[in-house]
């Protein structure tokens, strides 16, 4: 599907500059295209090329993080919870540990962690599954939860944001937090209610309660706050949280005789090596949907939802970062390609920049999550599935817009 979205924005662009040269009378939209070309191309080696250093200091971070055992910690709290999710999968099987630690990695924002890991526990849930074409309950479960991202650490936007020069990269920490914590819950909560999940269960109670708990506290405690007070108190706690992980992952990894400086430069050397290896990735998408806003296309798109939403009377300054959302569940490169051009073009801490930030950090990519991790073992028929996870989808990029107007205006 990707390869068709990537030659669908090159075609798309051509036709709409095409229109602009023969009705418009622009006759200069095809030196427009080309500058962009290389301006995108120039772009992608440049934010790759800063990102080595932001990329190898989080995984190296991670690396002491995952030694001093406080990762496996989280993997093993919340096992119970998918015990009583997945009530098809026995307790103690392999699945349930290489789910807690997709999810923990989730959790701590690694994506490139996170997808072998994913792929580990679909193959282990597959082992339980009497009919391998068809989908079960508890891999449908794993995929949403997947793809409503459960993210506490949303390292990726956060670089993006750092290396664009963003003065506080972390200041949209707390509004994705809300963001893709609605976004989980609506998701558990609908695939729950198709798949006739108890959610009465005190333990399962216990969990949710415990997030739902956090999630009101820190709505009712910003929202007795003015707006530069709620900007002030949301980029302390953003940057508290980070650096007291930091702290933590190398005071416990000492005490446990750990040597921290040799485990970081292992991990920082894997940051090195992913940055380097999204520079192709990263390049495709940036050229194609630089040459798609410089053909005049997407701002036709634009125009007509900014139409169609001026009708009802609302505000229309979120519409400019809707590309991200539209992307997202089809790509995350596309989806990271999008919020950087639109970070690019309105400023990396505009209102424009700030939701697609938050946008990008709220949700999964559906599509591509599907057909990996189904696809891997097997799975042809991914019954609700899909549905599922565009539900959590729509509910993000809701909670994305409404947490922005908030924080943001």
């Amino acid at each position: 599907m990707l390869h068709r979205i990537w030659l669908g924005f090159f075609l798309l662009a051509f036709v709409s500059a095409l229109y602009q040269w023969l009705f418009g009378g622009d006759a200069e939209v095809f030196q427009r295209m080309v500058a962009a070309l290389f301006d995108m191309a120039g772009l992608s080696v440049q934010l790759a090329i800063g990102l080595i250093g932001l990329m190898a200091l989080w995984l190296g971070v991670v690396a002491v993080g995952e030694a001093s055992g406080l990762v496996a910690k989280l993997a093993r709290a919340l096992s119970p919870l998918f015990t009583r999710l997945m009530p098809e999968v026995p307790p103690g099987h392999p699945a349930i540990s290489s789910m807690t630690l997709n999810l923990s990695a989730n959790v701590l924002g690694l994506d490139n962690a996170a997808t072998p890991l994913g792929i580990k526990a679909m193959k282990d849930l597959q082992s339980l599954n009497p009919t391998p074409a068809t989908a079960t309950n508890a891999q449908i479960l794993f995929l949403v939860l997947n793809t409503s991202s459960v993210t506490l650490f949303p390292v990726t936007v956060l670089l993006y944001r750092a290396q664009l020069g963003a003065p506080d990269p972390a200041s949209v920490f707390i509004p994705i937090l809300i963001a893709t914590g609605c976004s989980t819950l609506a998701g558990l909560l609908v695939t729950a209610w198709v798949q006739r999940i108890s959610l009465r269960d005190t333990i399962v109670l216990g969990y949710l309660g415990a997030a739902f708990a956090v999630l009101l506290a820190l709505v009712g405690w910003f929202s007795t706050l003015t707006a530069t007070e709620l900007q002030r108190q949301s980029s302390l706690l953003s940057n508290l949280l980070i650096i007291s992980l930091i702290i933590l992952f190398l005071v416990v990894a000492h005490r446990r005789s750990v040597n921290v400086y040799e485990t970081f430069i292992e991990g920082a050397r894997q940051g090195f090596e992913t940055a380097i290896a999204i520079i192709p990735y990263l390049l495709a998408m940036l050229v194609a949907i630089g040459v798609f806003r410089a053909s005049g296309a997407l701002e036709l798109v634009l125009d007509a939802l900014r139409g169609g939403v001026g009708l009802l009377g609302l505000d229309t300054r979120w519409v400019e970062a809707m590309p991200t959302a539209i992307m997202k569940p089809l790509s995350g490169s596309g989806a990271r390609a999008m919020m950087i051009d639109t970070m690019n073009t309105y400023g990396v801490d505009s209102f424009q920049g700030r939701l697609a930030a938050t946008m990008q950090g709220s949700t999964e990519t559906t599509f591509y999550t599907l057909a990996v991790y189904f696809g891997a073992v097997g799975i042809r028929h991914a019954r609700h599935a899909l549905g599922c996870g565009l539900v959590a989808d729509a509910v993000g990029i809701i909670a994305a817009i409404v947490v922005a107007y908030w924080f943001y205006t």
